[in-house]
Parts: C-alpha cells; structure tokens; sequence
C-alpha cells in the first residue's frame, strides 16, 4: 500500500512540477492517480483477475 502511493504521488508531482510535458504528464496523472486511489482503498482489481491475493490471512 505505502508503494502505490509513493509512487502514485511522484508521478503526480512529475507532471505537476513539470519534469515531465505533454502526453507523458498526462500518462503520469493517469497513472499516479490510479496507484494513489488503489493505495488508499487497498484494493487493485487487476491483482484478482489474474488471480492474485497480496493480503495476509486473517487471524482466528
């Protein structure tokens, strides 16, 4: 989780700090905006497609 927004903020910041133009800032928004909103909901639907379950099992 804290990768994904790591990420997502520096990719946001890329575009916004204008490291990065034109159609690659907006792949960077795009981008970092997923990983941000995946970050915060702990949640990334392309993990269960492919049938991949990052979380720890629940204790009993």
């Amino acid at each position: 989780m804290a990768i994904r927004l790591v990420i997502g903020i520096a990719l946001v910041a890329l575009g916004l700090l204008h490291v990065v133009t034109g159609t690659l800032a907006i792949a960077a928004y795009v981008v970092g905006a997923v990983a941000i909103l995946t970050g915060v909901i702990r949640y990334c639907p392309a993990w269960s497609i492919f049938g991949i379950n990052t979380s720890s099992p629940a204790h009993k």
